[in-house]
């Protein structure tokens, strides 16, 4: 009889754990459940050298880009302005209140 308890117990405790597993792969299959990690990084030396091409000062401005681009994971197209598309590499300001994103 208590082997029996047991039995069932287990079986009920596996059979929620399961549901449980289930449930939290469909959401990520879904998207809902979004870590940094499935984000696709960007490239951002590539992006940065097309946006500074022009430059005049091209070292100053993959710099500034690059650390933006790592923080944002967006550099805008072209190679300026475009910042509409990337709210978040155009709102970045340098401590004395400048754009820092060229």
């Amino acid at each position: 009889m208590a082997f029996s308890k047991t039995l069932i117990a287990s079986l009920l405790i596996s059979l929620i754990i399961y549901s449980l597993v289930q449930a939290h792969d469909h959401e990520i299959m879904n998207g809902s459940v979004i870590g940094r990690s499935l984000l696709q990084k960007i490239d951002c030396g590539g992006a940065c050298s097309e946006r500074c091409k022009l430059s005049s000062r091209q070292n100053l401005c993959k710099r500034a880009c690059g650390t933006c681009c790592q923080r944002c994971n967006c550099v805008p197209p072209g190679t300026s302005g475009n910042e509409d598309l990337c709210p978040c590499y155009a709102n970045m300001t340098t401590h004395g209140g400048k754009h820092k994103c060229p």
